[in-house]
């Protein structure tokens, strides 16, 4: 296997070279295209009202990359060979655009992560309103920053493109592209946080689920769990992570499950398709559970902090169950938590 190392770059950008035949020009169109209907998807069935966030607005430029990526391999692909601008296009430059925007999506998993990371933690507790036009415009310079720099790094290496053009060149019934290390590492870390993190609380998960049933608040179906109220702040902090994790598996549970079977099957996935909207959003949740488990006494409990996830509802990990609010009727002391 051959591996292309970006020495000029922050952090380590190693890839693992993944070979596919190369009538690749068609293929490459189709898993694309697959791949656009999805973003847009994702996108279309997610919740309206959520709060901005970097994730949101860098899941947005990725259809947008992906769409534009389409066009061009499509464009290409009908006219096969023909000159824009002075420069001559064939099918060669759709596995060459392809390859390019591998490798810059391949190094963008860990800028990408500490940043959303780094934004829930600051905002998910933020009691000042910093003005909503001056956010959206910090988000979108810090999505523009991180795009650019992925692609000056790639392209500002003369010996990435080189090699590219060698081997496109020696291995023409070839395409190589590239399994970022980087979201191998992700999924492998993430993995293990949330054995870890259920090995740790099984015996507080089983009683939970044990005692969990389905009552309807405010005309959808919830779960309702059991809840003991504890002034201690380290067995607040033990039970809310035993909410956080049946709230966080009760909308992700098959994707984990998918990630532990890619981890054990050893697939290299090319780093183009890695790099998904689902996926991201699977990151998304994860690091807002983190965040507010790290500043679970700091978090202002209004409805714009519980409107931060598009998929996963966290409002009732913090807010006590009220009886009145639901047609089946418990005793207090309840916390329901939206799956």
């Amino acid at each position: 296997m051959a591996a292309i190392l970006c020495e000029n770059c922050p952090g380590q950008y190693p890839y693992t070279q993944v070979n596919q035949p190369l009538e690749i020009s068609c293929m490459l169109l189709l898993i694309m295209f697959g791949k656009v209907f999805l973003d847009f998807f994702m996108l279309q069935v997610k919740k309206t009202t959520v709060k901005v966030s970097f994730m949101g607005y860098f899941c947005v430029s990725l259809a947008l990359l992906d769409f534009t990526l389409l066009l061009s391999i499509s464009f290409i692909f009908y006219f096969e060979d023909f000159a824009l601008w002075g420069v001559r296009f064939t099918k060669y430059h759709i596995c060459l655009f392809t390859q390019v925007v591998s490798l810059t999506y391949g190094i963008l998993h860990y800028p990408v992560y500490l940043v959303a990371g780094l934004d829930y933690y600051m905002t998910i507790a933020q009691t000042s309103q910093f003005p909503k036009r001056g956010q959206r415009l910090l988000y979108i310079f810090a999505v523009v920053i991180i795009w650019i720099s992925g692609f000056f790094c790639i392209l500002k290496v003369p010996a990435i493109y080189e090699e590219l053009d060698t081997r496109n060149h020696f291995s023409p019934y070839r395409c190589p592209l590239y399994a970022s290390l980087q979201s191998h590492s992700v999924s492998c870390a993430m993995v293990l946080l949330i054995g870890t993190a259920l090995l740790a609380c099984r015996k507080e998960v089983i009683t939970m689920l044990l005692s969990v049933r389905v009552v309807s608040f405010a005309s959808e179906p919830v779960l309702m769990f059991s809840y003991v109220s504890n002034n201690n702040s380290i067995c607040f902090k033990w039970q809310l992570l035993t909410r956080l994790l049946i709230c966080f598996l009760g909308t992700w549970a098959p994707f984990v499950l998918l990630q532990i079977i890619i981890l054990f099957l050893g697939a290299q996935i090319p780093a183009y398709m890695e790099m998904n909207i689902p996926w991201l959003y699977f990151i998304n949740s994860f690091l807002i559970a983190v965040a507010y488990w790290c500043r679970c006494h700091d978090v202002d409990m209004t409805e714009e902090m519980w409107s931060m996830d598009p998929f996963v509802s966290w409002k009732f990990c913090f807010i006590p169950f009220n009886n009145e609010s639901t047609e089946t009727a418990d005793k207090p002391g309840t916390v329901i938590v939206i799956c």
